[in-house]
């Protein structure tokens, strides 16, 4: 089009949506009045019951005299608390993400054998169908590798000789198959964005089906290939973090409610990487960074807690940051005095920072740590307890291990893949309903005017 048809549509576009802003919108008042849980949350903070779930429990407080209680966080992955997970791993220097898809997806942890085999098999789906990454992949690149994933995994449907099957046998198939390639299409269209939007080079390399899934993500993305363990085992910490946080986190939940009305596989996991897409859920450690970036540009002194406090005050003030007036990486739905998932990433954060000559920087992300509580409390009134949440460290650590910004939230998601597929089987097994909440109307009765009168 031209620049005038440009200007007339666009002029045009303005004016419906001042049509819709004069005959629409709510008093907030009535959700009071009609008692409507905004964001499915109790008055309290608490979300609604909307199922049952063997899957995972997240716990952050305590009821005590009808009153929230605040408590240390405890994350437990089919009644297994998750730090045991970690520190096995850690203790006996091994990957673990594998094992816990597997803990996710059957509820039982796998003996040696089997957890072999599952590696194996993870191995063997790790390659995309024939075709599919120079048809679907190379020749549609998009900017945001979310949106490629999600459209990826609607493609793979036309490469299932059976995708409508909801069978527990053939949801099991599709699962474990798309947490396998997952992070294959992930890093492939991360090469392809290099190419067709940064203008850099793009590599690829051939698929080693004897890694685990972090390091074959760490050798995809480097040109070299080249990574040590220790920076592989620290992704799989991080991966093992992100894989489950319950059923009703919105990327979850999500799956649940797509997969209840029946869909196939493709569809319900396409519809959660749409959900963890959105910024209010999964990209907030991005924002972390942006945020610490310009803090430390403009902070002179980092070992001055004075000038940190005087800073993250002015974010608060909207003064500083993106405007909004958040410090992100803190506070969560659940979560209070701590989130175990930040705890541990702190821990094992240090190591690698001193191996990586950051120890500087890490000792600021700390300082930040300490100080946003009471900025909170001074600056904003704010009385509600928070503390940093897993997101607040998860960035810093991806930036120790040299993964580009854009790649933060995508690795969210080749993590909680193995949630939601566990997620959409129990849905699909035992839930036996379609979800389907009810809106109040809020609209009066109105006469049908005709046209000629109108």
């Amino acid at each position: 089009m031209t620049l005038e048809e440009n200007e007339k549509y666009n002029n045009r576009l303005s004016e419906l949506c001042r049509e819709y802003r004069l005959h629409n919108g709510f008093n907030n008042q009535d959700y009071l009045t009609y008692g409507v849980k905004r964001g499915l949350r109790n008055p309290d903070g608490t979300g609604v019951m909307a199922g049952l779930t063997n899957i995972c429990n997240v716990h952050g407080f305590m009821i005590a005299d009808g009153e929230r209680v605040p408590d240390h966080g405890k994350l437990t992955y089919r009644g297994i608390d998750v730090s045991d997970i970690v520190n096995a791993c850690v203790e006996e220097n091994r990957f673990g993400f594998e094992e816990t898809a597997w803990l996710l997806l059957f509820g039982t942890l796998p003996t040696p054998q089997r957890l072999e085999s599952f590696k194996d098999t993870l191995g063997h789906f790790r390659e995309l169908p024939q075709n599919f990454a120079e048809d679907m992949i190379l020749k549609i690149p998009s900017k945001d590798i979310m949106n490629k994933l999600a459209r990826s995994v609607l493609a793979l449907y036309s490469f299932d000789p059976n995708p409508d099957d909801t069978s527990l046998e053939n949801i099991m198939r599709q699962s474990i198959q798309l947490i396998a390639s997952l992070p294959t299409i992930m890093t492939y269209a991360y090469q392809v964005k290099r190419r067709a939007f940064d203008r850099q080079s793009m590599f690829f390399h051939p698929v080693d089906l004897s890694l685990s899934t972090s390091e074959s993500i760490l050798r995809a993305l480097r040109p070299d290939m080249k990574f040590t363990d220790s920076e592989a085992k620290l992704l799989d910490l991080c991966m093992i973090l992100h894989a489950e946080h319950g059923g009703g986190n919105n990327s979850t939940f999500s799956t649940r409610v797509l997969s209840s009305s029946g869909t196939d596989t493709y569809s319900a996991i396409a519809g959660a990487i749409g959900s963890l897409k959105g910024p209010r859920h999964g990209g907030a450690n991005l924002r972390v960074r942006h945020m610490m970036d310009e803090l430390k540009e403009k902070v002179k002194d980092w070992k001055d807690e004075d000038e940190i406090y005087d800073f993250l005050a002015s974010v608060i003030r909207k003064e500083n940051g993106d405007g909004s007036g958040l410090i992100y990486g803190f506070g969560h739905a659940i979560y209070t005095l701590s989130d175990p998932r930040a705890v541990m990433l702190r821990k094992t954060a240090q190591k690698i920072a001193e191996e990586k000559n950051m120890t500087e920087e890490f000792a600021l992300y700390k300082t930040v740590e300490k100080l946003t509580p009471s900025v909170m409390k001074e600056v904003k009134g704010s009385a509600k307890v928070i503390c940093a949440n897993v997101d607040f460290y998860s960035g810093f650590v991806y930036d120790m291990l040299g993964i580009p910004g854009d790649m933060f939230t995508p690795l969210f998601a080749v993590s909680r893949i193995a949630g939601w597929c566990a997620h959409r089987i129990e849905e699909v097994t035992y839930g036996g309903r379609i979800i389907r909440p009810a809106y109040r109307s809020m609209v009066s009765s109105k006469t049908y005017t005709p046209l000629s009168e109108r």
